[in-house]
């Protein structure tokens, strides 16, 4: 199914597709000159709307630029016409906390900042107010010395592929042939960039191992791994935060998360996504709710003092009372963070190609999506945990957002440090990307490891050899 426009100021193109893609993200948006279902004019001082039954006018507010016009008119008008709550309004970015946060060092008080969110974009108090409040914390804990970074390590497996996942994450069970040697390129790039850290006398702040699963594979790769992360990142810094995305309970052992509690891991991530057995099958995980409760048990018994548990709203066939049971099973663990991610339908993920051929998964409508978030703001308040840090993503379900909240001082610094982009992220592993930040010049480039994992074994030294003369226009 797809929607037809016509529009007669192709230069505006981009803005009516991305004001449109809100209220039908997983439809097709098509641009044509005959047999449109809605035709959009714009001339210098209104834009018009035009569909078999109707025609609206919108007349420009003075003081917005011609692009915020356009788009506050158009979602005006979807609004009306689909009866679609779109909490955020216009807002497409995936960091709307910085412009609180600019606003703030502008000297603006919380009600000035509510107001612009509202005129510019049409966005709801309470997600303007959810902006504010993490742009207090990232005021505090946001990166500022030009030499400190942090480093980031990935390993591409997992036990299964989710339905509505696109990362670089390959099936552990078919991939035995290269993980030893996988793990062995990986050991000789984490050994490199430790070299060249140490030489530049940069400081390391957070180190955290994600990907694909770290917990994959077996106990003895990943206690080698652990070990080389140890001996190269942590051993002989004074790191603020090491972070093991854990992720699925399948794969997380005894041995496992003795070996974290060896090598100082101080922070862990247990993802059950959904606290809903039929949904887990439904998306490809292999693991039942009582296992994300025993796993989480364990952890709690072997000294892990700060534990982080994902959630995702949106997920096929979920409704209220799906999500009202995640939240009463989390609860009673009482972890010390959580993150809700809004589902993001992704091109390369197997929920993206069931829904173009369209198999039947229904998601929830807007409304009960709604609902769904503000039973997750319930939870956070319940356990005591507040924002730290949010993003958006493209084609996110229900037009949300991904938030994470936390009890006081046990923020994920690395998620903050990622997400605004304020600090250096030097990465190893295949898919991983470092991102190197000049702090003077408000830029930013970036160097990508191969996404295969052979061509990642075949070429890590030229790989290495790349991600360092980039390091080096900084360093």
């Amino acid at each position: 199914m797809k929607i037809n426009v016509k529009l007669n100021d192709m230069k505006y193109r981009l803005d009516v597709y991305q004001t449109i893609n809100i209220f039908y993200n997983s439809l097709d948006i098509e641009f044509v000159e005959d047999n449109w279902d809605f035709y959009i004019s714009i001339d210098e001082q209104s834009l018009t709307v035009k569909n078999d039954k109707e025609s609206i006018e919108y007349v420009f507010e003075n003081d917005l630029s011609n692009k915020e016009n356009i788009k506050n008119a158009i979602f005006k008008h979807f609004t009306e016409y689909t009866s679609k709550v779109m909490p955020w309004g216009t807002l497409v970015g995936i960091r709307p906390s910085k412009i609180a946060l600019t606003l703030m060092n502008e000297g603006k008080d919380d009600e000035c900042i509510i107001d612009y969110f509202h005129k510019h974009f049409y966005t709801r108090r309470d997600k303007a107010e959810l902006c504010i409040n993490i742009a207090k914390i990232e005021r505090k804990l946001v990166n500022k010395e030009q030499k400190t970074i942090s480093v980031y390590i990935g390993m591409p497996f997992c036990p299964t592929r989710c339905l509505y996942c696109s990362f670089t994450s390959n099936p552990i069970e078919s991939c035995k042939s290269v993980i030893g040697p996988y793990l062995s390129s990986l050991k000789y790039e984490i050994e490199e960039t430790a070299k060249y850290i140490k030489k530049k006398n940069l400081a390391i702040q957070c180190v955290y191992f994600g990907g694909g699963t770290p917990t994959s594979v077996n106990d003895e790769q990943f206690e080698k791994i652990m070990q080389d992360i140890y001996n190269s990142f942590v051993k002989e810094s004074e790191i603020k935060e090491f972070t093991v995305e854990c992720g699925r309970p399948d794969s997380i052992t005894l041995s496992k998360l003795e070996s974290m509690k060896k090598y100082k891991v101080d922070r862990i991530s247990i993802n059950p996504q959904t606290m809903n057995d039929d949904t887990l099958k439904l998306i490809g995980r292999n693991h039942s709710v009582s296992e994300v409760i025993d796993k989480f048990n364990l952890a709690r018994e072997r000294g892990l003092d700060n534990i982080n548990m994902d959630m995702i709203i949106g997920l096929p066939g979920e409704g209220i009372n799906h999500i009202i049971k995640t939240i009463d099973d989390i609860t009673k663990l009482s972890p010390d963070s959580i993150t809700v991610h809004g589902m993001s339908v992704k091109r390369g993920s197997r929920l993206h190609e069931n829904m173009i051929n369209n198999v039947n998964l229904s998601v929830a409508d807007q409304k009960e999506l709604n609902l769904m978030y503000e039973k997750t703001v319930d939870l956070a308040e319940r356990l005591n945990m507040k924002p730290y840090y949010m993003y958006r993503q493209k084609n996110m379900v229900g037009n949300m957002e991904n938030v994470g909240y936390s009890v006081k001082g046990k923020e994920g610094l690395y998620n903050i440090q990622m997400i605004e982009e304020k600090q250096t992220i030097i990465a190893c592993g295949a898919d991983a990307i470092t991102k190197i930040v000049f702090l003077d010049e408000n830029r930013i480039e970036r160097h990508g490891n191969v996404k295969d994992v052979r061509e990642y074994i075949n070429r890590v030294e030229e790989m290495v050899t790349k991600k360092m003369n980039l390091l080096n226009t900084l360093y």
